[in-house]
């Protein structure tokens, strides 16, 4: 089991967020990456909006970085920890320009980018940007479709519904080969169809965990899926998250200081068919070295126990 974790301060969202982060900067951030990087934690990961309506504030916050530029910089301090989304927001952006950004962003740090697209869930955001709520799962698809051929072809060419290029020149390509990883976020088949079609990994939000077997079988069985090698995060924390950020009351998801506990869940999953979480935080925490602090306990205690 590989250990995941997020970026303080990189959102606002009622259900996860502590006090003790509205006090962080921009190179606090950095410092805290670099710190669990040193550890050996095997990736961050952040989330992305671009725009929140006044009415979403109260739970999901307004507070998001863009995410290829939050994680270019938090790959300018560290050396080993990947980088990840959680989620993109696929039909949000030209496809183009993120295959550019996420190229940029695996070759200047060396090959370690995680592109975590979702389909997005907050229609008002959809319409201030202008983007067709209602289509955004065919976009989904060519989007990612475009986003491989760019990445992976020599001489790329694409055409689509929505998406059109030929003639065309793109570099600098992804250092990792055959592209990028990619996963996908949601719960709902179409997402599960898309992961064995096009995907490394899949990342559930309010699937219950006792179901994970039945939907990694039906990724498998799916006429796309070719036997590559899949990946399957999931942390607990998300049990008190709610579809539309809404604070839910789940025993199993504040964190702890019980070691064996810690170790139980982290099992529990595993049998499951996870292969990646994150340790949930203990409430409460104190400031930027409490947080610290109980990195370096999960990594000391945790870590070699799993």
């Amino acid at each position: 089991m590989k250990l995941n974790v997020g970026v303080p301060k990189s959102m606002k969202v009622a259900a996860m967020v502590q006090p003790w982060e509205d006090k962080l900067d921009g190179t606090d951030v950095g410092r805290l990456m670099a710190a669990v990087d040193a550890m050996g934690f095997n990736k961050c990961m952040l989330g992305e909006h671009f725009i929140i309506p006044k009415e979403h504030i109260e739970l999901s916050g307004d507070w998001y970085f863009h995410t290829v530029v939050a994680l270019g910089y938090i790959g300018g301090q560290t050396k080993n920890l990947r980088l990840s989304s959680s989620v993109s927001i696929l039909p949000l952006q030209n496809p183009i320009v993120q295959a550019k950004g996420w190229s940029t962003l695996d070759w200047l740090t060396g090959g370690r980018a995680e592109a975590l697209f979702g389909v997005g869930w907050l229609k008002e955001e959809f319409d201030m940007l202008g983007v067709p709520f209602k289509k955004r799962g065919r976009m989904a698809d060519e989007y990612v479709a475009a986003i491989i051929e760019l990445w992976t072809k020599d001489d790329p060419e694409f055409e689509g519904e929505f998406v059109n290029f030929k003639n065309c020149g793109f570099a600098p390509k992804p250092i990792q080969q055959p592209r990028i990883p990619i996963w996908f976020g949601g719960d709902a088949e179409p997402v599960l169809k898309r992961v064995a079609k096009f995907g490394d990994g899949w990342s559930p939000f309010r699937t219950p965990p006792e179901t994970f077997p039945a939907c990694i079988d039906l990724i498998k069985s799916q006429p796309e899926y070719d036997g590559r090698p899949l990946h399957f995060f999931f942390a607990l924390e998300m049990l008190n998250v709610g579809a539309h950020h809404e604070i839910l009351d789940d025993p199993r998801a504040p964190g702890t200081g019980d070691k064996q506990k810690i170790i139980d869940q982290i099992g529990w999953l595993k049998e499951l068919g996870i292969t990646e979480t994150i340790v949930p935080l203990p409430p409460g925490l104190k400031d930027a070295q409490a947080w610290i602090d109980r990195q370096q306990w999960v990594a000391e205690e945790i870590m070699p126990a799993i």
